[in-house]
Order: structure tokens, then sequence, then C-alpha cells
């Protein structure tokens, strides 16, 4: 399979979750960790819509990223109006970014309800504005709103905003499931027809209210798409955007797909702890690949597998994303749990004898009368340290009196 390109919209449309609000210094210090993660775009924000996004490409302005391109993203010129007097097509140039993206329309019904204009004015306002950036350096990405909903409706014209896009000098068609309603088959179905209908390079990037954006993400690289949008974690405006978090590593680990280098993917569960933390948000413990429980084994019959071979109950390896296996103890738990857990602890627990299990039993009396050991390692600890095996005293001499 091709190269595929990771394109971050964290700072953009991953700040339209409810509930986050980035800062300037935020959106940059992300911007950094996403540099260092080796993304290859950083979609910085809407510079014709806030003050914030003016300012934060302003500062950007003065960061040397060492692998991303910055980008700016925007619309297409509004109806009826010249690209060179559109406010934001401007806002696009001043933001001085390498890349800009914009969003166009590709369903007829969207451009009669909500642009309130014609399907042939649609498409001039696709071509000026590419034009517009293009002749004046930038290097464009088309994404195309609402792309599946539209080629379910009216496959031609959708294909027809493609087709205008990319006679532009689009450098990369990025097919939008805007409200994330479309399946996988569906994705592959639509995805196939924009490959025979232009030999311009594909994306995708999908929403994930119907909990597909990561399957339809995956399978529209199957297809042949060559550029994955997304966002750390997953956020994004109601349900949420592709999770990169989960995204990166099946194209690496499952797909054979290079994406970034085995250093760099090992950071991958530090910048998600990182961007939820900036966002002043709990991370998702029970996260793919990258939350704390994602490797975590609390059934016996599952840790005595392991202690043998890692790999009976995992997928990955965890640390190929910097993650780790986590064993917890409970009434669940078998001789392997208390074994496991007391060495991790640095407790010595005699793998013969009765101690570990009488442990296990104690564990499962106090758990059936309220207490939890899983989220209470500590209380682990106290049990198990009066069981730990103890070297026999030796021969202690006292000056004056005999051996005892």
């Amino acid at each position: 399979m091709p190269a595929v390109e990771i394109y971050d919209t964290t700072l953009r449309d991953g700040a339209q979750r409810e509930g986050i609000s980035f800062s300037v210094a935020d959106k940059l210090n992300i911007a950094r960790e996403l540099d260092k993660l080796g993304v290859s775009y950083i979609e910085g924000g809407w510079p014709g819509s806030n003050p914030k996004d003016i300012d934060f490409f302003r500062e950007a302005s003065n960061i040397a990223f060492s692998r991303a391109s910055l980008v700016a993203f925007g619309s297409t010129r509004r109806p009826g109006t010249a690209p060179d007097t559109d406010g934001n097509l401007r806002a696009l140039l001043e933001a001085a970014t390498p890349a800009v993206t914009l969003v166009g329309k590709s369903s007829a019904a969207q451009v009669a309800q909500v642009l309130e204009t014609s399907g042939a004015e649609n498409l001039a306002m696709i071509k000026d504005s590419i034009a517009f950036l293009k002749g004046r350096g930038k290097r464009v990405f088309f994404d195309a709103e609402h792309f599946f909903d539209g080629f379910k409706e009216d496959p031609d014209y959708a294909l027809a905003t493609l087709e205008a896009a990319g006679a532009e000098g689009a450098a990369c068609l990025v097919l939008c499931d805007t409200n994330g309603g479309a399946l996988p088959h569906e994705i592959e179905a639509a995805l196939g027809a924009a490959r025979k209908h232009t030999a311009v390079p594909l994306g995708i990037h999908a929403h994930n209210d119907s909990e597909l954006a990561v399957a339809n993400s995956l399978a529209a690289v199957a297809a042949g798409a060559t550029q994955v949008q997304g966002t750390i974690n997953g956020y994004g405006e109601r349900c949420g955007n592709a999770n990169l978090c989960s995204i990166i590593p099946a194209l690496q680990l499952k797909m054979g797909i290079s994406c970034l280098s085995p250093v760099q993917l090992a950071q991958l569960s530090r910048v998600s702890r990182f961007v939820s933390e900036t966002a002043n948000l709990a991370p998702d413990g029970f996260a793919p690949y990258v939350g704390a429980s994602a490797f975590s084994h609390k059934g016996g019959l599952h840790v005595a597998a392991i202690t043998k071979w890692l790999a009976s109950y995992q997928h990955i390896d965890p640390a190929l994303v910097g993650n780790q296996t986590k064993v917890v103890v409970s009434e669940l738990s078998g001789k392997g749990n208390i074994f496991y857990k007391a060495r991790e602890l640095g407790l010595a627990i005699p793998e013969n004898g009765e101690s570990a299990r009488e442990l296990l039993e104690q564990i499962k009396q106090r758990e059936n009368r309220g207490f939890q050991y899983d989220q209470a390692e500590a209380s682990f600890a106290v049990a198990a340290a009066g069981r730990q095996k103890r070297p026999r005293p030796g021969r202690i001499e006292i000056p004056g009196s005999p051996a005892v």
C-alpha cells in the first residue's frame, strides 16, 4: 500500500468538542507535541472565524516545526462574491501557512438548502477559491463536505465537486463523512467511485456519530485513501472525530503502513495524556491502545496465560505505543494475579505453600463483603506484605553471652 499522511485537526475540529476551550498557549504546546509525534499536517484553526486563531497563527509562525506542515482552514468564497474580496480567503492568506484546507459542499441538497444557491455556482465557488489560493503559492486540500451523503443522493454531482477541485490543482481531495452516518462498505464504494473519476490523491475525514469513524477511516485507506484526518483521543463536535490514537497504530502495526518511526509511535500514549490534560479532561482509561487499562488483566485465567505468553491475551506489545501491561487483583483472580502483582510491588510471596492461596481467599471473602481491591493497590500491598517470604534468622552472637 502507498504511504499515508496523518493530518491532525485537534486544534480546530477537536476544539469543537463541548467543554473544550484551548488558549493560544495550549494550542502552541499541543502543536509542538504533534510535531514531535511526527504527524504530516497540523491544522491550526480557522483564522477567518475568531481572533484566537489569528493570534495562534501569528505565534506559530515563530516555531520551526521539524516534520509537520501547519495548515489553516477555511471555506470557499461566498456565493456571488469574488475571491479577492472574500474576507475568509484573505484571512487564509494572512495566516501565512504553507498549506490551506478549503471546505466546500459536495451534496446537492446541502447546496440548495444551506448555501441557498445553485449547483453551478457552488462548483464555481470551489474552482475560484482554489485557483485564488493556488495562484498565491498555497498548497490546497479540498474537504468535500457531506460527500458520502451527497454521493448517495446524487453521485454525479458529488463527483463533479471533486472534478472541479482537481481541475484547479487541489493536492488532495478529502471525502468527508460530515454527519458521521456512513458505514464501512459505503465508504469503500464511494471512494472506489471517486478513484475511477479522478487521479488526484484522496483523503478521508470521518465523524464518529455511528461509532465507526476509525473503521471508516481504515476502510478508506484500504480502498486507496492516502491522507487520514482525525484528532487526538477522537475529540470533536457531537460524538467526536476519527481517533488518531487508534488509527495510527492500526495503520502501522496491523496494515503495515509506516506513518511514524518506532520511536515516535512509542510517544503515542504520552501525547494522548498530554492533550487530555491540556483540554482539562480526564484521560479515558479504557481507550484502545493508549488507555491505562487498555492492556489490563483481571480474570485469573487471563493472568495465568500472560505469565507464560504475553501475546495470549494482548493484540500487540503495549510498549510499541508507550503503554504497559497491567494486572489487577479481585475476587475474579487466580494465584497468578497474586504472584504477578506482588512482584510488581516488590513483594516476595512464596510460590510454594499456602501464603498465596490464603491471601487470595482473604481477598475473595472481603470482596464478597463489599471491599474492592482492583482499584486499591495499597490495600493489596498491606495484605500481601504480611505474607512475604522471610529469610530464616541466623545465629546471633551476643558479646559476653552464650550463642543463641
